[in-house]
This record gives structure tokens, C-alpha cells and sequence, in this order.
């Protein structure tokens, strides 16, 4: 079987996609929430520079009014339907609070109020509409069209959804997998990472199953199509990201539990505060100053502030050290995790194939190097992953390659080439081998059994040796795994769609002994939901697409940034942008030290609110004293959480996250 079919006589019934399909992603301006904030933000910077100049109040009023108006109109609004079911939203509370610091004189401490909250929400919306792009986006994957072959042996370009069960298919060198399916004829290797993630291609023949999405290799084959479109493995893949997300629990800030008692608490108060002194012939004025006094003492803006500036802190360090945390709950919930598991190819390791051995035979008059040149020559022309990880090695030793003549490659079986006079065969050894009872056959199931890819190297039909291949481990791969066993507890668990042999061989040199290979998407996303509902928080650290629903259905989900694709990155809650594995228990490590200054910032808030509204109860508490002490406590408390902003904050969590 040649790498090509003769062409044969073609209807085309609809042209062809060509070129890279244009990624569907959502503008930020596109959305309302973001406008609304930008514009807020703005009128904000234009009038502060103004007020602290010593302009006029007619010059900067306007524009903080207009602050107060595009940034508010939407949460108070929001927050009055909320009013309307009985509930009290704290983005209203917000704005009431905003609105009582401009009637008090804090017009700037309310803008800024206003514009903190605008920015938050927009950013949230931004958030769900590049993952909802990314969803939509994994269709991309498969072909819009595939190649039907009628009965009478035409070709009819179709698009795929037009496709039927028992349709034979046809796909060519370089083209993707237009429909699940088995092969008929041909042989071929099948990139199939973005289904099962693993790092080498797959020898499909007669009789073998095949991916939509997955990418055919230097082969032609003939497949009959066994899936509908709507229920591939792709399509299924999308499905399960869907669902994941709009199943995984809701999630808030440790503040935000408790907001709504304290609002409707804080709301209450104020009213008594008003009104009983009134009904027992207390002036208005002095009850109305009373209440107003109270209300702004007792708001919720120190205790948001106690919580915020500490996780945007350590979001901040953390993406200058090249992680991207995408929210403050995030980093939040980072530091809760109890269980980790960590996807293998492309995470735990680098991704791509390397030759690990090179093992000459006792008579073939060959050493190490010199099997290797022969094996490199051979295979240069190849744009086999495995022929590129032998020609890079033969070059990371100074070798030396001659030119290769008359090169053929047979697609599931190997190359041949004439190096130097001498006939080199290089390929799979129970393809070239004759007799599987041969010392070469022998060296050849030991490699495997380690998990490595043995490639038989035979020169003038004798074989004269053995290459070993496999995906190299990340260089910081087991100190991660101690430090996250270190934090959590608990080793972690590796979950992988690669073979059990290679998947046991990395998992036992990086120290890992919970080991499960051979998971489709739904396995995974399985495990995780298993881990979950025995009780533990999982953080899953992976990088492909077969990983997203796993990510999205995790308490945590981290993404490997250099490899990620587009669906993994954005179904993450996190981002290793510097694909630095030993970032992961570094980040963790950052937001338990966030978590300890939150829980200090809210004891000094508490302790500030509650002695000035016992001064003000009790006593008689004059109200600029009252908003400078509130003020006070808010500056205090931010101040602290921007201890975190320090380069020594980081490198503490960085030796915590090490053990």
C-alpha cells in the first residue's frame, strides 16, 4: 500500500474549507457590562485629577456624578429586581453605600466604590464569554467537509453533518478525521493527542477505530463511518464542557457567604437607629445624622476591602511570576485544594517524543554513535515525531549525517534509505522482523515493557540494533509532585489517555503511585467527579482538549500555557503562561498566605466597625470622626493586603510550595 491513492474522478458538491478557520472570540467592548465599566473608570480619572488640584466642584461633580451613573445604574438596578424577590443584593447595598458617602461628602470614596464593582462584573462577564467562545470554538476541530466515495467509486466533497452510518470516507495524507469511525483500507499514523493526549502518533490499518478531529498522517485511508456527527467524540467532548460548567457548584468569596445576613442585619440596624430615638421625641435631624453616621461606620466597604486587596495582591505577584489567576475567587479556592490530579503528556511531561536508549546488537559491527548516524541519515527526510526526535538526538551528540538516496517510506511500517552504501530500514520491529524469536525481538518487548517505543534499525537485511524512545519528564517534575504531596496530603493522582506501560514508567520516576491510563475525556472527567463526591477538592492541572472537561468540572482547574490549547486555556480557572510545572504548588502555597491576611484584615475590620458603632450607640459620635476611623480601618486593611504585592511574598510561597 502506497502513501497515496490514485486520484480517481471528482464531483465537487460544495468547495472545500481551506486555510485556518478564524477563532470565534468575543471582543471585550462587545460586551454591555465592560462598556459601562470603561466608561465609569473613566469619568472616574478624568474628575479625580481635578478634585485633588483644587478645581472647582462644578468641574469634577459632573463627571463623578456621571461615575456614579454608568457604573451603578446596572447592579442598583439589578439589585432592585432582587428587592422584588426578597432578596438583598450586596452590589445594592454597594451603591446605597456609595450614595451615602457622596451625601456625607465622600463623593470621590463613593465613585471609587462604584468603579471597583463595574470593573468586577465586567470582568466575570468577560470571563464566561471567552469560555462560552471556547466551547463553540472545539468544533472547529473537525473538518467542515469530508471526501465521500459513492458506490460507483466517485468523490463527492460533502459537509460532514451530511454524512451517514455505513458512508465510506475518504482521507488523505495531512487531512483531519472528518467522522468517527473504523478503517476499511489503508494504513497510516493518526495524531490522535487532542482524544487521548498521546505524545506519538497511532498505526491505524483495516479494522482499527478512528477519531473526528484527530489528524491523518503520511498514509491514505478509506473509513466507514460508524458515529453520527452530533454524537463523535468530539461532540461529545463540547457537551461534557457544558455541562461540567453549568453543574460545577456556584462559587463566591468567603465574605460573600455571610453578606446577605450582614446586609439585611446592617439595613435593619440603621432603621432602628432612626427610628426608635424618633419615637421616643428625639429631634429628626439628630436621629437622621445619628443613622447616617451608623450606616456609614457600619457598611460592609472595610470588610470587602479586608477580603479584595490581599487575593488581588497575591493574582498580581502571581502573574508577574507567570501565572494567570483569572479571578479572585480563584485564588481563593486554590488554597482549599486537598487532592491534585495532573494530566501526563504535555504537564507532567515535555510533550514530545526523545530518544531515551540506543542499543546496538553484538554483530552488527555498529556502536552507539554509529547505529545512530545510519538511524538519523535514514530518517531525515521523514516528517515522522519520531524520525525528528532521532535526528535531533543524532545532532545533540555532534554526529555527523551523509546524505540518504533513494528514500521510500511504507505508512505503519517505516522508512528505507540507502546511507552510504548500505541499505537502512528503520520501523516498527513486528513489522520488520521475520521471527519473533530473535534477540532483536527480545530487546524489543524489554523497551516496551519499561514503556518505551522500540524502533528496529536494520541495515542490508540484518537488524543491527534497537532505539528507544519515549516523552521525557518535565526536569521539575517529581519536586512537584512531593511539594503538592507536601501541601495537600495526599500524593497525587496521574490521569492519562497515553498506554498503562508509559504511563506507570513517568508516574514511578516522578513519585507517583495512583496511576490511571488509558481514559477517554468522559474517564477523566469520571475520576475527577469521583474524587469530588468522596468528599475532596480537586485541582487538575492538564493542557489539552481531552482535558477541558476534567478542568471545567474541577474545583480548580490550572492549564499548562505554552501547549494549552485554546479550550483547555480559557476552560481553566488558571494559567501557566511560563509552562513552569513547579509554578503550580508556588501559587498554592500564595493563596494560603492570601487566605491568612484575609482572615487578619476581617479582624481588624470587625474590631474597627464594631467599636465605632458602640461609640455611636452608646455615646455620641461625631461624624466626620466616624468616617475617618471607617476610613481609617479600610486604608489600614488594604494596606496590609498589599503585602502580598512584595517579591519576598513570593518567594516564601515559592519554598513553602517546595517542601
Amino acid at each position: 500500500m502506497t502513501s497515496t491513492l490514485a486520484p480517481r474522478p471528482v464531483d465537487r458538491a460544495k468547495p472545500s474549507r481551506t486555510g485556518p478557520v478564524p477563532r470565534r472570540r468575543t471582543r471585550v467592548l462587545a460586551l454591555p457590562e465592560a462598556r459601562w465599566a470603561a466608561a465609569a473608570t473613566a469619568f472616574f480619572l478624568l474628575a479625580l485629577p481635578l478634585q485633588l488640584t483644587g478645581a472647582p466642584a462644578w468641574a469634577w461633580g459632573p463627571l463623578y456624578a456621571l461615575s456614579y451613573v454608568t457604573g451603578g445604574w446596572e447592579p442598583g438596578w439589578e439589585g432592585l429586581k432582587a428587592l422584588k424577590e426578597r432578596t438583598l443584593d450586596v452590589d445594592l447595598l454597594m451603591v446605597v453605600a456609595a450614595l451615602g458617602a457622596a451625601a456625607i461628602g465622600q463623593v470621590m470614596d463613593g465613585a471609587l466604590l462604584i468603579v471597583i464593582f463595574a470593573t468586577s462584573g465586567a470582568l466575570e462577564a468577560l470571563a464566561t464569554a471567552r469560555t462560552a467562545d471556547s466551547v463553540r470554538g472545539l468544533l472547529d476541530l473537525a473538518p467542515a467537509t469530508a471526501t465521500r466515495l459513492a458506490p460507483d467509486g466517485r468523490e463527492q466533497t460533502v459537509p460532514v453533518d451530511e454524512l451517514a452510518l455505513g458512508d465510506t470516507v475518504l482521507v488523505r495524507p495531512g487531512e483531519r478525521v472528518g467522522a468517527d469511525g473504523r478503517v476499511l483500507d489503508g494504513a497510516s499514523d493518526v495524531d490522535q493527542a487532542t482524544i487521548t493526549g498521546e505524545p506519538l502518533p497511532v498505526a491505524k490499518e483495516r479494522g482499527d477505530e478512528v477519531f473526528a478531529g484527530t489528524l491523518n498522517g503520511t498514509g491514505a485511508l478509506r473509513i466507514r463511518v460508524e458515529r453520527d456527527a452530533s454524537d463523535s467524540v468530539i461532540a461529545r467532548i463540547v457537551r461534557m464542557v457544558q455541562e461540567a460548567s453549568e453543574t460545577k457548584a456556584p462559587t463566591q468569596l468567603f465574605i460573600e457567604k455571610v453578606e446577605q445576613r450582614y446586609s439585611l442585619g446592617m439595613v435593619a440596624a440603621t432603621l432602628a437607629v432612626f427610628l426608635v430615638p424618633l419615637a421616643f421625641g428625639a429631634p429628626f435631624t439628630e436621629s437622621l445624622l445619628r443613622a447616617m453616621t451608623f450606616m456609614i461606620v457600619a457598611s460592609p466597604c472595610a470588610v470587602v476591602l479586608a477580603t479584595m486587596p490581599p487575593l488581588l495582591s497575591a493574582i498580581a505577584n502571581a502573574g508577574r511570576h507567570g501565572v494567570l489567576v483569572k479571578s479572585a475567587v480563584v485564588m481563593e479556592r486554590l488554597g482549599q485544594t486537598d487532592a491534585v490530579a495532573l494530566d501526563k503528556t504535555g504537564t507532567l511531561t515535555e510533550g514530545s517524543p526523545r530518544v531515551t536508549d540506543v542499543r546496538p546488537l553484538a554483530g552488527s559491527g555498529l556502536d552507539e554513535a554509529g547505529l545512530l548516524t545510519l538511524t538519523a541519515a535514514a530518517e531525515r527526510p521523514s516528517e515522522h515525531p519520531l524520525a525528528r526526535a532521532v535526528v535531533e538526538a543524532a545532532r545533540e551528540r555532534g554526529l555527523d549525517l551523509p546524505e540518504a538516496d533513494d528514500f521510500t517510506s511504507a505508512p505503519g511500517v517505516g522508512v528505507t534509505a540507502v546511507v552510504d552504501g548500505r541499505t537502512v530500514a528503520v520501523g516498527a520491529p513486528d513489522r520488520l522482523l521475520e521471527h519473533a524469536a530473535t534477540t532483536a525481538a527480545e530487546l524489543a518487548a524489554e523497551l516496551e515493557e519499561s514503556g518505551r517505543t522500540a524502533v528496529l534499525v536494520v541495515v542490508d537485511g540484518a537488524p543491527a540494533g534497537l532505539l528507544g524512545i519515549a516523552d521525557r519528564l518535565r526536569p521539575d517534575a517529581a519536586a512537584t509532585v512531593t511539594a503538592l504531596t507536601t501541601l495537600t496530603g495526599t500524593a497525587p493522582t496521574l490521569l492519562t489517555g497515553d498506554n498503562p506501560r508509559a504511563a506507570a514508567r513517568l508516574a514511578a520516576e516522578a513519585g507517583i503511585d495512583d496511576v490511571r491510563a488509558g481514559l477517554l475525556p468522559q474517564d477523566k472527567l469520571a475520576a475527577v467527579q469521583d474524587m469530588q463526591s468522596a468528599g475532596r477538592k480537586v485541582l487538575v492541572v492538564g493542557d489539552g482538549v481531552n482535558d477541558a472537561p476534567a478542568l471545567a468540572a474541577a474545583h480548580t482547574g490550572v492549564a499548562m500555557g505554552r501547549a494549552g490549547s485554546d479550550l483547555a486555556l480559557e476552560t481553566a480557572d488558571a494559567v501557566i503562561v511560563r509552562d513552569e510545572l513547579a509554578a503550580v504548588p508556588a501559587t498554592v502555597a500564595l493563596s494560603r498566605r492570601a487566605r491568612r491576611l484575609v482572615v487578619q484584615n476581617l479582624v481588624i475590620a470587625g474590631v474597627c466597625i464594631a467599636g465605632l458603632v458602640i461609640w455611636d450607640l452608646a455615646g455620641n459620635l461625631p461624624l466626620p470622626l466616624g468616617v475617618a476611623g471607617h476610613e481609617g480601618s479600610t486604608v489600614l486593611v488594604g494596606l496590609n493586603g498589599l503585602r502580598l504585592l512584595r517579591e519576598t511574598a513570593w518567594r516564601r510561597a515559592a519554598a513553602e510550595g517546595s517542601g
